[in-house]
């Protein structure tokens, strides 16, 4: 009886991974299990990893590979590059025998005949019997052939299969990795493609591959066929999807981010690419660059079939198993599928008990590169730009690598570099998913870094900041902190953050606080959305010239309208983009910290720092002081701005209501009268904000001697109080905080602003509110935060730095 070399995806589980590899077990147990909750998956079948060592038995060449591999170096490129391509030819000679064939190509006939296309396009993917373990990823260490038509051009794809399982960069990873090459062995998935080049595909993660961070699903996007992301050829589209509004069906997508997508991989009707190449890479329309891959409902689509597949594993698995999974939507019948599905293999069994914090001592210049940031580490060393892979032998261990792009030819010095920059590539890109393996820092979608960067010079390449990395001349002094976040003393008092940018969020989420008590909205601001929002709102007057600036010309106002169309891509409404940007900057913050407290501060720029957006000028008045001027409170009932705060409004209220983040708190900052305080209660109220509805809390920032004489009054408006140390300090003995001639005055340990803290705590204790701080003080010295947790203060806010320090202060007895 001819033995049984193929199984349909239906007839296959996790539990086969030694019969048919990780990939292919995986999608026959979505495929058998899944697919009845509603995972769609192009059905196929596989090709046994006994049929691979029958393939080798019977081409005699078994026993060769073993003879070729004797002796290898795989640190030296020369020997690791000859031996490879020995085996690899060997394999390619090869025949597939006849009784295997007669399987594969009956197989395809019956695939052809379900879809009822003649000669069904496939891809044609390799699936190794030890890849997608946990603490190793195979990921792309051997070949995918897509888009293969016809019964010859497929047994040619299948043995080329065979052959990529003794890629260069397959032998290395697995040697270091400790795996047996003679023990290691093939299987092949043939499944229907996707038709994604007439629409799009990408990558999605169940878990922030950066930080670990568990309650979100990452999801990237480019145009075309999915190869090109990996590949890092394109840096795609990324959205953000928190898993608990996902399961409590409220708007769930916290981050829109929009890629360049310049480029996409496509079928290529005329086959001048031949049988190897039966697909090209062409040009994406400026339209379609400026749109994103998905729409909302299709995010959220796929992000749940996402989590149904991260809950399945993690059961079968009984462990949590967080998961990287390729996705395509088929431009015909605009489904989207599943088309692959592996454990994430960087923080699946981590126990993450350290938190590892790397700072920069000395202040660069501007950043002569920057790019996306993979991981959190700083590193300095001499620059190797290398442009192709075949020079790879002249890297050195310790330096910078710097390339276009990476593939996996190029792991063999990616795990002897101190560092790596590229051109292109996103945040999935192949350069991105190597180095938070091997733990390497790393800054991809430079777009500038070959160019700008030369071999010798010594840099510093700094991913410590959050999404942005930044490459620095020279070689810059820094320090690395690490604690354990095991065994911290209990400080008897609510620890929170103070943060600001919501790129950082997730990196600080196994800090052990209860959530943030000072989310500052300026960075987001001044960062994406970097436009006054009353230009916003006038847009269209001022593009149609019913408004004009009797100090700015029509020049300067028409740079002003083509900078803020080339801003907001995608939006009509600007005043929209305003919102959606700042809510999406606060959800990130909420979701990072769900479902404890997350106080958020109000706009609190000074004009001078308004004047500094796109349009600022038009709007702002010149003040001598504007530390003291008009700002905090004074600004929203004000008519020359209570627009722009109803946007603030509007998005807090779109984060509460719409996305479910009910533990956001507003608070109102710089208010300096009771009367201030009414109106804009009431102007909150206006735009939707009532406090007590729906459970809103009003906090007001305590930083000005009348919130401190008047508390009482404050508190019968307010649910409670947030010290502003920095600004009460400044207030009551009388100095400008901007001013370095007055700096040695500047101490919150002064008698006076002490004895305001205590009247401020003392008073909201009494009425039973909130009372915290979130200054610099407490951050910057242990002995005040012991004084304020004495005074009964019931919580503390404190930059990231201080955390770890700041409670152990705090539990010494």
């Amino acid at each position: 009886m001819t033995k049984k070399f193929i199984f349909w995806f239906k007839e296959l589980g996790i539990k086969d991974v030694p019969v048919v590899g990780g990939k292919n077990a995986a999608l026959g147990e979505m495929y058998r299990e899944l697919t009845p909750l509603g995972v769609k998956i192009p059905n196929g079948f596989a090709i046994t990893a006994d049929a691979f060592r029958y393939f080798l038995k019977y081409n005699k060449i078994d026993d060769d590979i073993k003879r070729v591999l004797k002796g290898l170096d795989t640190h030296n490129m020369k020997n690791l590059g000859e031996r490879g391509n020995a085996i690899r030819m060997l394999i390619r000679k090869g025949n597939i025998p006849q009784d295997l064939a007669k399987q594969i190509i009956e197989s395809y006939q019956e695939l052809s005949r379900q879809y009822k296309i003649a000669n069904v396009d496939v891809a044609v993917r390799s699936s190794a019997t030890a890849e997608d373990l946990p603490g190793a990823s195979f990921a792309g260490q051997q070949e995918t052939y897509l888009n293969i038509h016809g019964k010859m051009a497929l047994l040619n794809a299948v043995r080329k299969c065979f052959a990529s399982l003794f890629t260069n960069r397959a032998i290395s990873y697995r040697y270091d990795k400790g795996f047996d090459n003679s023990k290691v062995a093939l299987s092949v998935g043939i499944q229907k493609m996707v038709r994604s080049d007439k629409a799009c595909s990408g990558v999605a993660f169940t878990i922030d591959t950066e930080t670990g961070f568990d309650k979100a699903i990452i999801i990237d996007g480019i145009w075309g066929l999915g190869e090109l992301i990996v590949q890092g050829i394109v840096i795609p589209d990324e959205f953000i999807v928190f898993k608990p509004s996902l399961e409590t069906n409220t708007y769930p997508i916290i981050s829109h981010h929009i890629g360049p997508k310049q480029v996409k991989m496509i079928y290529d009707p005329t086959g001048q690419g031949g049988s190897d190449k039966p697909t090209k890479i062409v040009p994406v329309p400026l339209a379609e660059r400026n749109s994103f891959v998905l729409n909302d409902k299709e995010i959220i689509t796929l992000a749940s079939q996402c989590l149904k597949i991260e809950k399945h594993f993690s059961r079968k698995h009984k462990i949590y198993t967080p998961m990287d999974i390729e996705w395509a939507k088929d431009g015909v019948t605009k489904e989207i599928f599943i088309v692959q599905a592996r454990p994430e293999t960087v923080h699946a069994s981590s126990a993450h008990i350290i938190h590892e914090e790397y700072l920069l001592k000395e202040k660069g210049k501007k950043p002569i590169v920057s790019g996306i940031a993979i991981g959190t580490k700083i590193a300095t060393g001499k620059i190797r730009v290398i442009e192709n892979v075949k020079d790879i032998m002249t890297f050195k261990k310790g330096e910078l690598l710097v390339t276009e792009i990476t593939d996996p030819d190029w792991e063999p010095i990616m795990k002897i570099a101190a560092g790596i920059i590229t051109d292109k590539g996103g945040r999935t890109s192949h350069a991105a998913i190597v180095s938070r393996e091997l733990g390497v820092p790393c800054i991809v979608g430079s777009q500038t870094a070959t160019k700008i960067l030369k071999t010798g010079q010594i840099a510093t390449m700094d991913c410590s900041t959050g999404e942005v990395g930044k490459v620095y001349k020279d070689a810059l002094k820094f320090e690395v902190s690490r604690k354990s976040l095991k065994a911290l003393p209990d400080p008897k008092v609510k620890i929170s953050l103070n943060i600001g940018s919501p790129e950082e969020a997730f990196r600080y989420h196994q800090l052990p606080v209860d959530g943030i008590g000072l989310g500052r909205l300026e960075f987001i601001i001044a960062s994406h959305i970097k436009a006054h929002p009353n230009v916003l709102i006038d847009y269209k007057k001022i593009k149609s010239g019913k408004l004009k600036f009797p100090r700015h010309s029509a020049a300067e106002l028409l740079s002003i309208v083509h900078k803020i169309e080339k801003l907001t891509v995608g939006y009509d409404d600007k005043s929209r983009f305003y919102v959606d940007t700042l809510a999406e900057g606060i959800a990130r913050l909420a979701a990072t910290f769900w479902p404890h407290d997350v106080i958020i501060r109000f706009s609190d720029f000074k004009t001078n720092e308004y004047a500094g957006l796109l349009g600022g000028p038009l709007y702002e008045p010149h003040e001598e002081n504007p530390m003291i001027g008009w700002r905090g409170a004074s600004r929203y009932y004000d008519p020359r701005f209570v627009q722009a705060f109803g946007l603030e409004c509007r998005a807090v209220k779109k984060v509460r209501e719409a996305m479910g983040l009910s533990n956001v708190i507003p608070m109102v900052p710089f208010c300096r009268t009771i009367e201030e305080a009414n109106k804009t209660l009431v102007i909150m109220k206006k735009n939707g904000l009532a406090r007590g509805k729906n459970g809103l809390k009003v906090y007001v920032m305590a930083e000005i001697p009348t919130n401190a004489i008047q508390a009482d009054e404050f508190l019968d408006l307010f649910d409670g109080m947030s010290i502003g140390s920095n600004d009460l300090t400044q207030l009551t003995v009388g100095l400008d905080r901007d001013s370095g001639m007055l700096g040695h005055i500047a101490n919150e340990n002064n008698p006076a602003v002490k004895a305001m803290i205590k009247t401020i705590i003392d008073a909201c204790n009494k009425r039973k509110k909130y009372v915290g701080i979130c200054g610099q003080a407490p951050s910057d010295y242990p002995e005040f935060a012991k004084f304020l947790k004495k005074l009964g203060i019931k919580a503390i806010s404190l930059n990231p730095d201080s955390v770890i320090k700041t409670i152990l202060a705090l539990g010494k007895k």
